[in-house]
């Protein structure tokens, strides 16, 4: 007799066939319509049991995290890079609770992600059980959608509501609690039952287009306007509109990116502008471009939420110019600049008013390009200047534009660098080269808490097993997560850790100095040798004094197939070119 086929691309008749015939539980169920929207990987902790005991006979590995926030934090990198929608799980109570601040990340960031979190027995509801807490006010604030599973035979009927809702329009969390009890029951399946077969896991789930009389009013605006620009978010990458973008870009139109957009155009192309918003002080790398954002009389916006650092506190982007707004969810079009409406899906909608465009005359535009390209290039070179002025790059201890000019040297171009929070994706965003359109840079913009540099990237990893995964992060940042390089090596996700060892919480030193001229008395630690950490756990640690010894041990690293901590010891001193930390003469001692 053949062998049945398994594995996620089982299909779904032969995996309800198999749950009727050997009369499985709730558990399988729930687990067949995992694998049918496509879920591989589930990142947990063994609960729910029963479900996670299912999962590998559907063809789902469980990566353990060991922290709940670090799991939904993987999950979270592990959607932006796969472009399919991530599932994680936890018990109820304190390990619910623990998943918020991912879950509040992915949700301001517009990534979807399905929790799935065990709950009480229903036999046990509001009795005061075992880590009964109202999970429903819990994730209220950070998921689109929350719903519990009362009823075995409806499983299919949930989970296909939980991918709809995370996959569709503005990309979120949705909240699955179910009872175990549930999971324990077998559903009465008859042979006669119609049999769902529909895959829901990738995203952007349904595609729009704006209004087409939009489209050509703003392929008007565009072509007769004098200084456009496009102002890339992370919009552009969820809906994978690389190429749609480049296609603007090439008709002679400027294209700047906020951080979590970086990447979506090549920043080599003539006319990429660069990561726009707070950093663009003196040494930022888009510094001398400002007035091609504040000079501009028609602002393209795609995928941008126009939030507060990415328009520098409302001040960088001009107040007199037209706006076009294209955004998959109508409440971000004219939230702080009032704009012409594109309502769509940005692959689309850019696809769209591209054709628009090359069905006028932009004479104009192509006509402009070359003092355009001109401008740019002089912008480039007075930031290349500029810094061999301000930076020491053989300082002892390091600069950290130091080491991200050698990580930028080596970097490949499909490797994907991810981010802490605070300084680190500042240095990323500031001082590495996307190559190509889609070259990923990924960093926690949501809500932008620390600790999200290595869970970021061991989730990165396993949604592309064969790309280099280099991560940048703080020592303040890599505090919260050490547990998670036993993680790292226990699922076999070797990725490449660059701690910036200053033993302050940089921001946080340089914020209070700029504002007060003093600082709290916490922002100092205690020497850490983080590399000895990372030998600890089994994994590579090298330790790093000085520039001359970073170059090498990177190189090494990316060809090991092993996790390598590299720990350097930077200047607590240094600090990006934030724009409000301009003048301060506090933060010169």
């Amino acid at each position: 007799m053949n062998e049945k086929p398994k594995g996620p691309c089982m299909s779904t008749a032969i995996q309800l066939e198999r749950i009727s015939s050997r009369n499985e539980t709730g558990a399988h169920v729930m687990a067949a319509a995992l694998a049918r929207h496509g879920v591989t990987e589930i990142f947990g902790q063994s609960l729910p049991s029963a479900l996670i005991l299912a999962a590998p006979h559907h063809g789902i590995r469980q990566i353990g995290y060991r922290t709940e926030n670090g799991g939904a934090a993987m999950a979270d990198a592990y959607a932006r890079v796969s472009g399919r929608v991530p599932v994680v799980t936890a018990q109820n109570g304190p390990a619910a609770t623990l998943l918020v601040p991912g879950l509040a990340e992915a949700f301001k960031a517009s990534i979807p992600v399905v929790a799935i979190v065990q709950d009480v027995h229903r036999r046990h509801t509001d009795r005061n059980a075992f880590q009964e807490l109202d999970h429903f006010a819990l994730f209220s604030g950070v998921s689109k959608w929350i719903r519990r599973v009362s009823d075995v035979d409806r499983i299919d009927d949930y989970v296909d509501m939980a991918f709809t809702r995370a996959a569709s329009g503005r990309a979120g969390p949705a909240v699955l609690m179910v009872p175990p009890d549930v999971l324990d029951e077998r559903p009465e399946l008859s042979p006669d039952a119609s049999r769902r077969q529909i895959s829901l896991g990738r995203y952007p789930l349904d595609r729009t287009v704006a209004d087409p009389a939009r489209i050509a009013e703003a392929a008007a605006l565009i072509a007769g306007a004098k200084s456009p620009i496009v102002i890339a978010g992370g919009g552009v990458h969820s809906s994978g509109a690389v190429c749609e973008l480049a296609r603007l870009q090439d008709m002679g139109i400027p294209v700047a990116t906020t951080v979590m957009g970086k990447g979506a155009v090549a920043e080599t192309h003539p006319l990429s502008v660069g990561v726009v918003g707070y950093f663009m002080g003196r040494g930022g790398r888009a510094a001398h471009q400002r007035d091609l954002v504040t000079g501009a009389d028609v602002v393209l916006l795609v995928g941008n939420r126009t939030n507060q650092n990415g328009t520098d506190s409302w001040q960088l982007y001009p107040r007199d110019a037209r706006y076009i707004h294209i955004d998959i969810d109508g409440a971000e079009i004219g939230r702080n600049y009032e704009a012409l409406r594109l309502k769509g899906d940005a692959r689309l909608t850019l696809a769209a008013l591209a054709e628009a465009l090359e069905a006028r005359d932009i004479s104009a535009l192509t006509g402009r390009r070359a003092v355009l390209e001109a401008r740019l290039a002089e912008g480039r070179a007075k930031h290349e200047a500029e810094l061999e002025g301000l930076i020491d790059w053989d300082a002892t201890p390091c600069r950290p534009e130091r080491l991200m000019r050698d990580l930028d040297a080596v970097l490949p171009d499909h490797a994907i660098t991810v981010a802490d929070a605070s300084y680190s994706s500042i240095w990323i965003a500031n001082f590495l080269t996307a190559r190509q359109p889609g070259q990923r840079f990924i960093t926690p913009r949501g809500l932008a808490g620390l600790g999200w540099g290595l869970p970021f990237a061991l989730g990165a990893k396993a949604a592309r097993p064969e790309a280099p995964v280099i991560c940048v992060t703080g020592d303040g940042g890599f505090g919260h997560v050490w547990g998670e390089l036993e993680t790292a090596r226990r699922m076999k996700l070797p990725v490449v850790l660059i701690v910036l060892n200053n033993q302050i919480l940089g921001y946080q030193k340089h914020a209070e100095l700029s504002i007060f001229g003093d600082h709290t008395d916490v922002v100092h630690f205690e020497a850490v040798d983080h590399a000895a950490i990372a030998r600890a756990t089994g994994c590579a640690g090298v330790r790093v004094e000085s520039p001359a010894g970073f170059l090498p041990a990177l190189k090494d690293a990316l060809v090991s197939t092993e996790t390598t901590v590299i720990d350097v010891l930077t200047d607590e001193r240094a600090h990006p070119p934030i724009t409000s930390f301009e003048g301060k003469a506090a933060l010169d001692y």
